[in-house]
């Protein structure tokens, strides 16, 4: 039998401190040994050792380590919960609708009203024109024969005009003066002859044969008088006034077909019938070109509208006259948006195509799809056609509205 006073103090240390933990020893031992319970009695007999207790770090090291992953664990969570919290909330708001509209200007096709060879395009791409100024010259021989051919017409007819509003040349008068005159003369011997031969022939000294001669030369005299004496009168008065007006009517004929062929050469160098940008020089130099053929396009940066196609559902936030804004993202930057304010002036409806229909009939009724167009408040001179615009708008406005 072993002696416990004298073990060691390490022996004695080693008991002291398994004697509660070994647990699991006694549990397979139904009853403890003779020695040990022998040995009791002298070990509580013999000097009392003290107990010493060392903390082990490691333990201490993994018990923090477990407080902050349960401490982080619990922050994750009220995370995701806050997170679903506000997802949730931001659902059951309705989101803003973005509209995207385009930019339009009035745009003006300058074509070609007579055929010819373009000589010179004089204009190009983006250059600012005003009204009045020359972008096209074009040679066509055909308007200067024309021109060539009215002008020769007009001379003859004037000079026709000019004789019938002149009347007969003084030569001609005076040879028609001295016509009558001497028609006159033999008139007058005709008429004194038939007298003469009428007495005679009353107190019947000469045939009635005689006499009727004499009458029948005076009657031709008288005529022949009577007609050289109009001959005069029409020398001194002129050409009638139905001539006079059928050669002032040629004349005006003339000069309406040389102003036409002037026309024409002018028309032949197209000028600008607005102010505004060139947009497109369609054609260049030495091409043929045909009557009503597209040469170059003008744009109105003055004249600037944006089109927006917006179902029935959000049609009164944009009723004729009411404003909206509106961002262009061509001129925004990344930190300064270009937003400009527009004015609605005009609304019509789309065709059918742009319908919205329910897929069922619980999803409501068939929404129409309307064409708004806005003005800018303040035209701006680096828009341009074609640039998206995005307007934004808010659902809940229709019902407040209707509210």
């Amino acid at each position: 039998m072993t002696e416990f006073p004298n073990e060691s103090d390490d022996s004695r240390k080693s008991t002291d401190s398994t004697e509660y933990t070994d647990e699991s020893k006694l549990s397979h031992d139904d009853q403890p040994s003779v020695d040990s319970v022998e040995d009791r009695p002298n070990a509580e007999q013999g000097q009392a050792t003290p107990t010493y207790r060392r903390d082990n770090p490691k333990s201490d090291k993994s018990a923090m380590l477990k407080k902050a992953v349960l401490a982080a664990l619990v922050i994750a969570v009220l995370g995701v919960i806050a997170y679903g919290l506000f997802k949730s909330n931001q659902h059951s708001q309705p989101e803003t609708i973005s509209l995207q509209g385009q930019m339009q200007m009035q745009q003006t096709s300058i074509a070609a009203k007579v055929p010819g060879r373009i000589a010179q395009i004089m204009v190009t791409e983006g250059d600012k024109v005003t009204t009045g100024q020359q972008l096209i010259e074009m040679d066509s021989p055909e308007i200067n024969a024309k021109i060539n051919q009215a002008r020769a017409g007009k001379q003859m007819a004037q000079s026709q005009l000019d004789k019938a509003e002149s009347g007969a040349r003084p030569q001609e008068i005076a040879q028609a003066k001295a016509a009558w005159q001497a028609n006159k003369a033999a008139s007058d011997l005709a008429a004194n002859t038939y007298e003469r031969v009428n007495r005679l022939y009353q107190e019947g000294l000469m045939a009635r044969q005689k006499r009727d001669e004499a009458y029948a030369q005076y009657l031709a005299t008288q005529d022949q008088t009577e007609a050289a004496r109009l001959q005069y009168d029409l020398a001194t008065e002129g050409a009638r006034s139905e001539d006079k007006a059928a050669a002032s009517a040629q004349v005006a004929q003339v000069d309406a077909q040389l102003e036409e062929a002037l026309v024409a050469k002018e028309e032949a160098n197209l000028k600008s019938p607005i102010a505004g940008i060139v947009d497109d020089v369609i054609v260049s130099a030495g091409e043929v070109i045909g009557q009503g053929v597209p040469i170059l396009t003008l744009v109105n940066p003055d004249d600037q509208w944006v089109v927006l196609n917006v179902t029935e559902n959000h049609l009164n936030q944009f009723a004729i006259g009411q404003r909206f804004t509106g961002t262009i993202p061509a001129l925004s930057s990344t930190d300064k948006p270009f937003t400009k304010e527009f004015t609605v002036y005009a609304t019509s409806t789309l065709s059918d195509f742009a319908t919205w229909r329910p897929t069922n009939n619980d999803d409501g009724f068939d929404v129409r799809t309307f064409e708004i167009k806005a003005r800018p408040s303040n035209p701006d001179s680096r828009i341009r056609s074609g640039m998206s615009v995005i307007v934004k708008i808010d659902p809940t406005a229709a019902i407040q509205a209707q509210e």
